[in-house]
């Protein structure tokens, strides 16, 4: 079932902390918007605009964590991803992302983190990727480092970008190759540690949290 943009507003409220539900937030409407910490977003691949997806079903092989794909269709709520900063920070809600910040991924409707390890992908034996642990078990693994294409250097929804997994080097990478039985339709989401325009993402839909800037002006 979609999920329209009020309605992730509203999951929002009752899913998450109380120190991110005390900021506004917002629809994006438009290309531009500033990407905080905080926000609740769709990552589309740019080559061939699936998203970046996951739900409660585990590899067969591999790890047997749960299992990450790239999602042909945008309305659906396993898609949305909030935007975390790594453990022990002192990043606020609200607070901007800059080319080459350590960030996380937690998927919104399970609530583990986008994770990799050097476990073999099902398709391609290429890095596998997978999410993991919950609110209070993250590690290393979870860690992902920004990097903006161009010269830009704050992340904004109209930049393509590149995830770097800090563990193993490996970029977030997808490509055509589909899975046919579990996740039939859906494509492999791995790791490879060559920069590619397989490598290349863009924030699409999502709910975003005003800059810390926008708020103290309100």
């Amino acid at each position: 079932m979609a999920l329209g943009f009020f309605g992730l507003a509203i999951l929002l409220c009752l899913t998450l902390d109380s120190d991110y539900t005390s900021s506004t937030v917002y629809a994006a409407s438009s290309e531009g918007v500033e990407i905080t910490y905080g926000s609740v977003i769709k990552l589309m691949h740019e080559k061939t605009k699936f998203r970046l997806h996951s739900h409660d079903v585990p590899y067969g092989s591999g790890s047997g964590q749960q299992s990450v794909t790239g999602f042909p269709n945008v309305n659906d709520a396993n898609s949305y991803w909030i935007v975390r900063p790594e453990t022990a920070t002192s990043y606020k809600p609200g607070d901007n992302i800059k080319s080459g910040t350590i960030i996380r991924l937690q998927h919104m409707k399970t609530r583990r983190w986008l994770h990799s390890h050097l476990h073999a992908s099902p398709i391609s034996n290429n890095l596998e990727v997978s999410c993991f642990g919950d609110d209070g078990n993250s590690d290393t693994g979870d860690y992902w480092r920004l990097e903006i294409e161009g010269s830009g250097k704050t992340w904004r929804q109209d930049q393509r970008i590149r995830l770097r997994h800090v563990d193993t080097s490996g970029y977030l990478h997808s490509h055509d190759k589909k899975y046919n039985r579990i996740a039939g339709g859906q494509q492999e989401v791995c790791g490879v540690r060559e920069k590619r325009a397989d490598n290349v993402w863009l924030a699409a839909e999502g709910i975003y949290l005003p800059t810390s800037e926008s708020k103290s002006s309100m």
